[in-house]
Formats: structure tokens, C-alpha cells, sequence
């Protein structure tokens, strides 16, 4: 009789630790979970964090914010939030102006064509994340958000106190 080296479905997978196991767990939801923003996104040619931008300054429209607090505000870290500013630009999304004062200071806002999009993006959105955690009851999602606020606490800055409202 031959050893079947086929992995199944009922084995117990080998984690180096209860972390481990919860890590992996917690990155390869992220990456279902991605799957769907990734192909709502790319219908609209955005980024999920260039969205995020659009939305931040949607939330000061018509006020502006300054490209330092806007770096401070976004969800996931941006390396080159220049190169990303540039891009919305370039669409006619979003707006630069330098302070008269302070040339260095350099304020954002979005324009009509940022508002339009995130309007014409809203019921998409808005279904997008029913279709990712919609299956969980009010009671799980507020216990999921406390326990992802509680495994990020120790490794976050105070960057993030906005996040905590």
C-alpha cells in the first residue's frame, strides 16, 4: 500500500505558535478581502489608498488639508505620497496649492471631478463592503473591531489617535 503525501482539508496545519497561527489567519483574510476591493477599484482606475485620499478630503471639502496631516490620516502608510498626489492630479481629482507664507507647506483639496467620481463610486462601495464582512452579525463586528484595535495598539504611533473615535 502507498503513503499518500496529498495534504487535506481535515489535517491540523503546523503553526510555530498561537501568534503565528493568528497572523497568518489575520493576513490571508486580508487578502480575501482585498480581492474584492481590488476588483472594484481597478473599474475606476484607483488605488485603494488613492481612495482613501479622495475620501479624506472629501470628508474637509471644502477646506483643504495640508499634504503632512493627509499623509498622517491615511489608513495604510504610503511611501510616496508625492507620486500618488501627482496621479490624481493629473485626473483632475485633486487640487495643490502652496501656502504664500510657507512655499514648503503644500495644502490639497479635492475638486468636482473628485467629488463626481467618489459619488459615482458610493453604491459600488457601499456593496463591496456588504459582500466582504455583511455575513457578520452587529455584535461580531464590534467585537472584531476591538480586537483589531487591541493587536495593533503596541505597534502603532500617535499618528493614528483619529483612528480611535
Amino acid at each position: 500500500m502507498e503513503l499518500s503525501n496529498k495534504i487535506t482539508d481535515s489535517q491540523p496545519m503546523n503553526f510555530d505558535s498561537k501568534e503565528q497561527e493568528s497572523f497568518l489567519h489575520l493576513w490571508r483574510t486580508y487578502d480575501c478581502l482585498k480581492v474584492l476591493e481590488d476588483s472594484l477599484f481597478l473599474q475606476f482606475e484607483l488605488s485603494p489608498q488613492q481612495y482613501n485620499v479622495l475620501r479624506l478630503l472629501q470628508m474637509y471639502s471644502p477646506k483643504t488639508l495640508q499634504t503632512m496631516e493627509l499623509g498622517r490620516r491615511l489608513i495604510s502608510r504610503c511611501p510616496d505620497t508625492t507620486r500618488m498626489l501627482d496621479r490624481l492630479e493629473k485626473r483632475l481629482l485633486v487640487k495643490r496649492s502652496r501656502l504664500p507664507e510657507n512655499r514648503r507647506v503644500v495644502e490639497i483639496a479635492i475638486t468636482k471631478q473628485g467629488l463626481a467620481l467618489l459619488k459615482k463610486m458610493e453604491k459600488a462601495v457601499v456593496e463591496m463592503h456588504r459582500r466582504q464582512l455583511g455575513h457578520l452579525s452587529k455584535k461580531e463586528h464590534n467585537s472584531l473591531i476591538q480586537l483589531l484595535k487591541k493587536a495593533r495598539k503596541p505597534h502603532e504611533d500617535s499618528s493614528c489617535d483619529w483612528l480611535e473615535s
